[in-house]
C-alpha cells in the first residue's frame, strides 16, 4: 500500500483534447473490493501535443528521464517528423494516475484531479512527456497528438501498477545477432564511413542510427532480391524491421560468403550512404533548378527552419540544412538509382560502365524530385502515402533506366 502524501490543495488539471473515452470496468461493482472506496477505472484521451498541461507530477514515475539515450532521440525524431502525422499512434503515450477524471462534451475539456504525489501523476511515459515539453514550440497546433491513459481509483494497487508498466522489454533479434557477430559484414561495409560510430546494432546501445534503418536503405540496391522494377523495393520504406529479419535470413544461409546479396553489395555500399546524403541535402536545390521562384518549403511534408533556430541535420552526414525532408520523398528516389547497379562478371554488383551515380543525380534530380512532389499533390498532399505508391517508385526507376539506355 502507498503512503499517502495529500496535497495541501488538490491539483486540478484542465485542458482541451480532441477525443475521450471511458473504459468500463469489466469487474463492475467488485473490482473496489479490498482496494478502497473507488472502483478503478480507466480513461483514454487523444489530446494536441500543445495542450499538454506543463505542470503534471512525476514523483510517480520510476524512470529517470535520460533525454540523449537512443531510445529518447528516437521519440524526439517521431515527434519532429511532420510529415508522418502518426506519433500518437507510434508512441506508447503516457499513463497519468489520479483521483478523479471528468470531461466537458460541450468544451472537450479534459478535467483531471490529484491530491496523493506518492500516487498521482505521471506513471510511465516520462520520457514521452519530457520531450514534448522540450520540443512542442517547433510544433504548430494539430500537427502531433498523444495518447493519454488515465486511471483513477488505483491507490492500492500503485506500486504494482507502477512496476507492471515500467518494466524492461524482451532482448531483440538484433541484439542476439550482434553477440553472435552476424552484423560484422555490414561493419566492413561502412566502417569507413563518418556516420559509422552513431550506429547501433544492438537494443539500448549508444548512437542515434538504428541497424535497422541501414539494411532498409541498402534493401533498395538488392538485385537479388529486386532484380527490375518488378517487384519493388517499396517496403524499405513502410517495413523498418523486416529488413532486420531478412538480412538475418541471409546471413543464416550464406554466412559472409560472396553469395550473400550483402557481401556483393560491399562495393558499392559506401556510395550508397553518400547517395542517401547528395538526396537529403540537395533535394530543395533540384526543386528550384525547375522553379527558380518556387518555395520548396511551401510542400506539404518539407519544414523550414524557424527564423533564429537550429538547422535541421542531414541523418548520415549531420549537414546542416534549411529544411527537414521526410523519408517519403528520400527513399523512392534514392532507390531509383538501382536502375544504375548491374552485377558484374565476379558476382558483385557494381554501378555500369560510364555511369557515375552522383552525376546522374544531378542531372536527374530535378526531375525525380518533381515528379514525387507532384505525386504527393495528386494524392492529397500526403507525403506518407507517396512513400508507399509503387507508381511513383516505378516511374521514378524507368526514369533512371531510360536514362542509361539513350
Amino acid at each position: 500500500m502507498s503512503t499517502t502524501t495529500t496535497m495541501e490543495e488538490p491539483l486540478t488539471l484542465s485542458f482541451k483534447v480532441e477525443s475521450f473515452r471511458r473504459i468500463p470496468n469489466p469487474y463492475k461493482a467488485t473490482a473496489a473490493e479490498g482496494v478502497g472506496d473507488a472502483a478503478p477505472e480507466m480513461y483514454v484521451a487523444i489530446c494536441d501535443v500543445k495542450n499538454i498541461p506543463g505542470n503534471i507530477p512525476m514523483d510517480t514515475n520510476p524512470r529517470k528521464q535520460k533525454l540523449t539515450t537512443t531510445v529518447a532521440k528516437k521519440i524526439k525524431a517521431s515527434l519532429l517528423d511532420e510529415a508522418s502525422l502518426d506519433f500518437y499512434l507510434l508512441n506508447r503515450g503516457i499513463l497519468l494516475s489520479a483521483k478523479k477524471a471528468s470531461f466537458n462534451n460541450y468544451s472537450n475539456e479534459l478535467t483531471i484531479t490529484m491530491d496523493d504525489l506518492s500516487c498521482h501523476g505521471d506513471v510511465d511515459g516520462g520520457h514521452t512527456y519530457k520531450i514534448i515539453l522540450e520540443n512542442r514550440d517547433q510544433l504548430e497546433e494539430g500537427k502531433q497528438y498523444v495518447k493519454l491513459e488515465i486511471l483513477t481509483g488505483i491507490e492500492g494497487i500503485f506500486e504494482s501498477l507502477a512496476a507492471a508498466r515500467n518494466t524492461s522489454t524482451q532482448v531483440k533479434d538484433q541484439s542476439i545477432a550482434e553477440l553472435e557477430h552476424r552484423f560484422d559484414l555490414i561493419k566492413r561495409g561502412i566502417g569507413d564511413l563518418p556516420f559509422y560510430d552513431r550506429v547501433f546494432f544492438e537494443e539500448n546501445a549508444e548512437g542515434d542510427v538504428d541497424v535497422c534503418d541501414v539494411l532498409a536503405i541498402l534493401n533498395m540496391f538488392n538485385l537479388d532480391r529486386y532484380p527490375g522494377s518488378d517487384p519493388l523495393p517499396v517496403n524499405s520504406y513502410n517495413g523498418r524491421q523486416t529488413h532486420v529479419d531478412y538480412y538475418l535470413q541471409q546471413h543464416h544461409e550464406h554466412g559472409d560468403a560472396e553469395s550473400n546479396p550483402y557481401a556483393k553489395m560491399l562495393p558499392v555500399m559506401k556510395d550508397i550512404f553518400e547517395l542517401h546524403e547528395q538526396v537529403e541535402t540537395k533535394m530543395g536545390d533540384y526543386y528550384r533548378e525547375l522553379y527558380p521562384n518556387g518555395k520548396f518549403g511551401a510542400v506539404k511534408g518539407v519544414s523550414v527552419m524557424k527564423q533564429g533556430g537550429k538547422p535541421y541535420l542531414s541523418k548520415f552526414g549531420q549537414k546542416e540544412m534549411n529544411y527537414f525532408i521526410p523519408r517519403a520523398f528520400i527513399y523512392p528516389i534514392l532507390g531509383s538509382l538501382r536502375a544504375l547497379l548491374e552485377v558484374k562478371p565476379d558476382g558483385a554488383y557494381g554501378w555500369k560502365d560510364g555511369y557515375d551515380p552522383s552525376e546522374v543525380l544531378d542531372k536527374l534530380g530535378s526531375q525525380l524530385v518533381d515528379t514525387t512532389v507532384e505525386r504527393s499533390r495528386s494524392l492529397g498532399n500526403n507525403p506518407n502515402a507517396v512513400g508507399k505508391d509503387k507508381g511513383n517508385w516505378k516511374t521514378l526507376y524507368q526514369t533512371v533506366l531510360i536514362d542509361t539506355l539513350c
